[in-house]
């Protein structure tokens, strides 16, 4: 089997994926790169949701590139996303860097050539494919795009109508004139039920709890008036964007000081688009504070449009099962249904469910300890970008970019090889926890997958930290010489 080496490997041809490609090649023209990508083509999330109406739930001042202007509304749809990835790949001349339908399937770090040996699998042939490369930046996301996570509810076998996960949605389905269940209480949820409004005979929304939402205009009033005054996209995409991080910061700052009153806040905020006579208490009050788990977006109030008007209905109960016509709920109410979306979440992807292994070890991610929640000790030549979970993925995103390679430059300059973060010794009996406290933020994702994540410390180098305008500090302080940093150079190699 034939092999080619790539300075750097990126995996992923995502949000994540795309930036990390441009960082590659504005900050490190020398290294040559290539961007394995599983499906079809870019987009990465915004490819795999193919489900009616999918869209942002972050505004794109935030979640777009820092480098790169959003000119759109602030709630972008799936197709203008990857549209804005595509100006990125064809501005910067990305294609030929890029190899789609590779599904990488085991990695390995040998130690003797301080080098990564990867195998894919290409989905047009089933050929296998040996790469090798001095470092591998993983930016393949935190979610397991091949199947969404769908509990087991007793009786679905027997139901005859059709079962459908937004992250598998068949093409050819159609919802007109069908009795269309969702369950969940999400932001694919809130996404799903305008979408499917007005097309479906019924429509009900189904939830075992009720989460947050806010409503608003999807627009940024700062943004239309300095563009009816002729300033450059530039500078409107920069000051929004930090304009929108602030109000977003003191919003989550207040979430935690003032959950009571920001809750309230909310609810009157969803009694005014729903009125008077609707049972908000009931629907729309969840058990938990505001921000321990996403507040969802309504973009125009179009999710409480589709209620108010009585084009969907809510249901807040628990499954007892499936019938052959529908679901049966605790309460003794029978809910008819043809089709039936589990808009129940995803299943937690580490390193994308590749096999790694160290010098012939089988690496057990769990047992590291996350630099920065991007690199892990005892994992050379290796980065993970992982984004935020109160704030725009994307912040992190060109953070983390920005970090790698200032880091390959500095290990050119010193004629490193291998780079691996390391416990120094004042670290060694530092107090370890999970990568996020389970009751600071616990969506089901991550309750269900957090025993597969690194650990992290009670000092900044070995935090998680969720906060983009410190961060943003503390990466550009970040000491390349630091101890933390254990560099293997040529003349020790050798």
């Amino acid at each position: 089997m034939a092999t080619e080496h790539f300075d750097v490997v990126v995996v992923g041809a995502g949000i994540s994926g795309i930036a990390a490609a441009h960082h590659l090649r504005k900050e490190c023209p020398g290294q040559r790169f290539v961007v394995l990508e599983a499906q079809e083509s870019h987009g990465g999330t915004w490819l795999t949701h193919r489900y009616p109406a999918a869209r942002s739930d972050s505004d794109l001042y935030t979640y777009g590139y820092g480098f790169k202007p959003w000119t759109g509304t602030p709630i972008a749809t799936a197709q203008e996303i990857r549209a804005y990835m595509g100006e990125v790949i064809r501005d910067d001349a990305l294609a030929p860097h890029i190899r789609y339908r590779h599904v990488i399937r085991s990695g390995s770090w040998d130690s003797r050539d301080n080098r990564w040996t990867l195998l894919a699998e290409r989905g047009d042939t089933g050929e296998t494919v040996r790469i090798t490369a001095c470092f591998l930046w993983m930016c393949q996301g935190y979610y397991r795009h091949s199947k969404g996570y769908t509990p087991t509810w007793p009786g679905m076998d027997a139901f005859r109508g059709q079962v459908v996960h937004p992250q598998t949605w068949p093409d050819d389905l159609d919802c007109t004139g069908k009795r269309v269940v969702v369950i969940g209480s999400g932001a694919t949820a809130a996404t799903l039920v305008p979408g499917l409004a007005g097309r479906c005979a019924e429509l009900t929304m189904l939830q075992r709890s009720p989460g947050y939402f806010t409503v608003g205009r999807n627009a940024v009033a700062l943004a239309d008036e300095l563009r009816q005054l002729k300033v450059d996209e530039h500078w409107i995409h920069e000051i929004v964007r930090r304009k929108l991080m602030r109000e977003r910061e003191a919003f989550t700052k207040r979430a935690r000081e003032e959950p009571d009153a920001v809750k309230q806040e909310l609810l009157q905020g969803v009694r005014a688009h729903l009125g008077p006579d609707f049972d908000v208490d009931r629907h729309f009050t969840p058990r938990y504070r505001p921000w321990q788990q996403r507040v969802a977006f309504d973009p125009e109030g179009a999710f409480f449009r589709a209620f108010r008007e009585g084009q969907a209905q809510i249901v807040t109960d628990e499954i007892e099962c499936f019938t052959e016509g529908g679901i049966q709920l605790r309460s003794g109410r029978l809910l008819a249904a043809d089709v039936v979306v589990t808009a129940t979440g995803f299943d937690l992807s580490v390193l994308g469910d590749i096999r790694f292994a160290i010098d012939g070890k089988p690496l057990v991610f769990s047992d590291t300890v996350a630099y920065r929640g991007m690199m892990f000790t005892g994992v050379p030549n290796l980065a993970w970008i992982f984004g935020y979970f109160r704030a725009s993925w994307t912040l992190r995103v060109d953070l983390v970019a920005g970090f790698v390679c200032r880091l390959l430059r500095h290990m050119d300059r010193i004629g490193a090889q291998c780079v691996t973060p390391a416990l120094r010794p004042e670290d060694h009996d530092m107090a370890l926890r999970p990568w996020m406290p389970v009751d600071d933020f616990h969506p089901g994702y991550l309750a269900r997958g957090l025993h597969l994540l690194p650990k992290q410390g009670n000092k900044p180098e070995w935090q998680i930290n969720q906060d983009y305008l410190t961060e943003r500090e503390e990466f550009a302080a970040i000491d390349l010489d630091s101890p933390v940093f254990d560099y293997a150079r040529a003349e020790q190699v050798a």
